[in-house]
């Protein structure tokens, strides 16, 4: 039975036994912040389980995708090197809400072991928690085990909890017997194997039955529940490989044809070496996982699941390194399980293009880093170790191969090398991470994050002369008032001046200088907006404030041009900021509340801001989204937005403690710091933010927001441009501008043009399609004419040539013309293109054990500068050295020579 025979035989047995089948949930836990990602069965019903929720059926049945990649259920380091292990794997399981208990899940799973599955029943035994009676005898009386194959674990195996507190009860596992003939480390050391409660594979964990049936209070006190439930968990892989008799899930048709397209794409066969089967391994697993994430809306990062999923990446990219892979290659993985799964899982399919491109644009950003680190790594073991490998000799001298967190660190920091995939190369090396090792490491990242604090919040470099400046000034002048909520002009007096990195007490006509004030109505930038300018008039000069910002927390500073006269310190000024201006920040910065709040309405929650800038101009806006926005989703958000103009919704503002604030619903943005006391912007029920910025009165003053572009700015990170007000009305009217412009040009009237440049697609698509099929023919002609050239060598037709002026598609067509001409043979053609070149190889069918097409284009891409691989059957390879194509075309003879003589 297949992998997608059991997930279906599963379902039904347990809808034909009343219950209802409930799709997969996403891997990303809806409303729970307390997990990483979903991890069981019973994960989508959490709230059913503690009674918060009631759905209009009381027993349930899935197959639940699930990770197990971070947190308190890691599974990483394990894959690949056991045979049970994996971060992606799919849960079957049976639920019962207050329904049936015990003796009907005993009996429904052993029903389905032996009458549905089939499996042998004197291979199988139970276990029970130590005090579960009632389990016990049921196993005697359902399944007629004897007393000997029950077996009465304690807490740490055979009992169950949802948290300290809260339901929880007794579990009862089934193990499946796969032979004594497996090793065992107990009986190895001279000591009897444990059975079912062995760390070794000869006893298998195929099933577990949790009989939720108590509540735990903060005392530990347990009582009954009045509506005992059962939530039972079999993984799709562990069964799979029982049914198909293998040992190990990697060889069930869930992971061997992922794992042959990884030998495939390798050269590499597997089940010749150890290292390299667990290499190809984790790249099956961790494409798994990746595609799956990734389709849930999980995007590379360093925060939080983004971070889980960017370390399976590097890791998977890491062991292509180990088995030879150059180019990037994870990207294709995802092709290979959408083709797998989209069975159970259609929605993949149509999601696959975006889930390459986020894994491609993962790969090709780490792979310099990638090749750097390993680099550094392997410079490091030559020099402190001697060898790639520690040996028992070598683990008896003084100094054990430890690794230095020092090194670690300047891996980390000069090269972005992670520190766990460090780790992990070292100690696949031989060597050890110790609590010195970690020690080090962190007193150099205490020491780098010391250096940074210093001159970062200064907005000033460690060395600069004026950040010892601004730290005194900081630390002796009163916190600087703002008063540009209220007004746009506002006395002052100098507090401070600083020219050149050194503070003044006077200045000059011509002096440019940084100014703090005692009160100023300029609003320094942060939160996206940008800082205000004006004028500074004291007794007997007059400057220009050309951009205000912070240094530290609490120093408002103007950059002032003095124009005319000068300034002195404790001279009384006037301050005004620029009117017009100040009207744009307002009015775009009103914008962003509606567009982020419009954003997460049309998209969904998810959405969070990743990024802004608020110009007098313009607004840019940076979200966190997987993929791009329709036409119709921009259309809505814009719609949503004026919408709330058309309204002419008031703004408030409220000062409040920050935990107020959160509790009331406020939005807190990623990345920003908050004080004590915060202010809360809100737009009727529509925004609601936390924000010291300057907005409009009402939504009305906005007049109208138009989105004038969107895209991708990294991985799962899009960016709205748009423009409010006057800005919107001028991008409309360019718009329109174009849009004639395009008419006249077609003469006709302007609602035409999208279905007249319609046709004319159209039209152009048939031309090139014309091309293409003449281009085919051109292809198939020069083939024909290659035909002749073929040599043999030792009883094998060869044909190398160089057909230019074809892309890498006009080659293939050529090479499968040959390959078809010949019958037998092996085939290489070569192009150069803009100083590229392209080279395509072939083999029949009947020579790919002699001969493979893979290595054969790698070995001639080499002498052009390039790389590249393939099937045994079919590979290409580019390069950068048109003029050593003819010579690279050459050893192809010589190679299929060497190999048959």
């Amino acid at each position: 039975m297949n992998g997608t025979g059991i997930r279906v035989a599963f379902l039904r047995y347990f809808e034909r036994n009343g219950h209802t089948r409930v799709s997969s949930s996403p891997l990303v836990p809806a409303g729970d912040p307390t997990l990483l990602f979903t991890n069981a069965g019973m994960v989508q019903f959490k709230r059913v389980f503690l009674g918060e929720e009631r759905r209009d059926y009381v027993r349930a049945t899935s197959s639940q995708k699930c990770v197990r990649a971070g947190g308190k259920h890691n599974d990483l380091e394990n894959v690949g090197r056991t045979a049970r292990h994996h971060t992606f794997f799919e849960m079957l399981g049976n639920f019962s809400f207050g329904d049936y208990f015990k003796e009907q899940a005993i009996g429904y799973a052993w029903e389905l072991l032996t009458k549905d599955f089939g499996l042998d029943k004197g291979r199988m035994i139970a276990t029970v928690y130590t005090d579960d009676d009632d389990a016990f005898s049921l196993w005697k009386k359902i399944a007629g085990l004897s007393e000997d194959r029950i077996l009465r674990l304690g807490e740490k195996d055979n009992f169950w909890a949802m948290g300290d507190t809260g339901p929880c009860g007794p579990c009862s596992e089934v193990h499946y017997h796969q032979g004594d003939h497996l090793p065992c480390a107990e009986e190895a050391a001279g000591r009897r194997c444990l059975g079912p409660a062995c760390e070794c594979d000869r006893w298998l964990e195929i099933w577990n039955l949790v009989f939720m049936q108590f509540n735990r209070d903060a005392t530990g006190a347990m009582t009954p529940l009045p509506r005992p439930s059962i939530d039972t968990g079999m993984g799709l892989e562990r069964i799979a490989a029982v049914l198909q008799g293998k040992l190990s899930s990697w060889d069930t048709d869930l992971f061997a044809p992922l794992i042959a397209r990884v030998a495939d794409l390798s050269g590499k066969r597997y089940g010749v070496r150890e290292e390299d089967d667990v290499s190809m391994r984790v790249i099956a697993d961790h494409g798994r996982t990746a595609t799956f994430l990734i389709g849930d809306g999980v995007v590379p990062s360093n925060e939080w699941r983004g971070y889980v999923l960017r370390r399976i990446m590097r890791r998977a990219m890491r062991h292509g390194k180990m088995l030879g892979v150059t180019e990037p290659f994870l990207w294709k993985t995802v092709a290979w399980v959408t083709e797998l799964m989209a069975d159970p899982y259609p929605e993949l399919v149509p999601m696959q293009a975006r889930i390459e491109d986020t894994v491609r644009h993962e790969e090709e950003r780490f792979a310099e880093t990638l090749e750097t680190g390993l680099a550094r790594i392997n410079e490091y073991v030559e020099t402190h170790g001697g060898n790639d490998v520690a040996t028992p000799q070598r683990a008896e001298v003084a100094s054990p191969l430890t690794v230095d967190g020092g090194f670690l660190f300047k891996l980390y920091d000069t090269y972005g090398f992670p520190r766990d995939l460090a780790e992990e190369v070292f100690q696949d090396k031989g060597w050890r991470i110790t609590d010195e090792t970690a020690a080090a490491w962190d007193t150099e990242m205490s020491a780098q994050r010391e250096r940074a604090r210093a001159g970062a919040s200064f907005g000033l470099t460690t060395g600069d002369d004026a950040l010892a400046i601004y730290q005194r000034l900081s630390a002796e002048l009163p916190k600087i008032e703002f008063v540009g909520q209220t007004t746009l002009a506002a006395p002052g007096t100098i507090l401070a001046m600083v020219r050149e990195g050194r503070r003044v007490t006077e200045a000059a006509e011509g002096d440019e200088i940084e100014v703090i004030l005692d009160r100023t109505p300029a609003y320094a930038e942060s939160g996206g907006q940008i800082g205000d300018t004006g004028t500074i008039t004291g007794t007997s000069g007059r400057g220009d404030i050309v951009d205000t910002y912070y240094r530290g927390s609490k120093l408002i500073v103007h950059r002032v041009k003095v124009r005319a006269g000068g300034f002195r310190e404790n001279e009384d000024v006037a301050v005004a900021v620029t009117s017009p201006r100040r009207e744009g920040l307002r009015r775009h910065h009103t914008g962003t509340h509606l567009l982020h709040a419009a954003l997460r309405r049309v998209l969904g929650t998810h959405v969070a801001q990743a990024g802004s800038l608020v110009a007098p101009d313009h607004l840019r806006f940076d979200f966190s989204h997987a993929s791009g926005l329709k036409d119709r989703e921009i259309e809505q958000v814009e719609e949503l937005v004026n919408e709330q103009v058309q309204k002419n919704v008031e703004l408030t503002r409220e000062e409040m403690d920050l935990d107020t604030a959160l509790q009331s619903g406020a939005m807190a943005l990623f990345g920003e710091k908050y004080g004590q006391r915060v202010s809360v912007v809100k737009i009727g029920d529509f925004s609601v933010e936390l924000c010291g910025g300057t907005h409009l009165d009402a939504t009305g003053q906005l007049g109208l927001l138009k989105v004038e572009q969107e895209g991708a700015v990294a991985a799962g990170v899009r960016r709205i441009e748009a423009v409010a007000g006057a800005a919107a009305l001028e991008s409309v009217a360019r718009r329109e501008s174009a849009l004639k412009e395009a008419a006249d040009l077609l003469k006709i009237a302007p609602l035409e043009v999208p279905k007249r440049l319609a046709k004319l697609l159209d039209e152009q698509k048939q031309l090139e399609r014309q091309l293409a099929e003449l281009e085919a023919k051109l292809a198939r002609s020069r083939a024909d004419d290659l035909v002749a050239t073929a040599r043999q060598i030792n009883g094998v037709a060869v044909i190398a040539a160089r057909v230019d002026g074809l892309d890498t598609e006009g080659l293939r067509a050529v090479v499968d013309r040959l390959r078809d001409r010949l019958g037998s043979g092996v085939v290489c053609v070569g192009s150069a293109i803009d100083g590229k070149v392209s080279l395509v190889a072939a083999v029949t069918k009947d020579l790919t054990k002699r001969f493979q097409a893979g290595k054969i284009v790698q070995e001639a891409a080499k002498v052009v500068g390039g790389g590249g691989g393939g099937r045994p059957d079919l590979a290409q390879a580019g390069g950068k050295d048109p003029a050593k194509l003819d010579e690279a075309l050459a050893l192809v003879y010589d190679l299929v020579g060497r190999a048959t003589g």
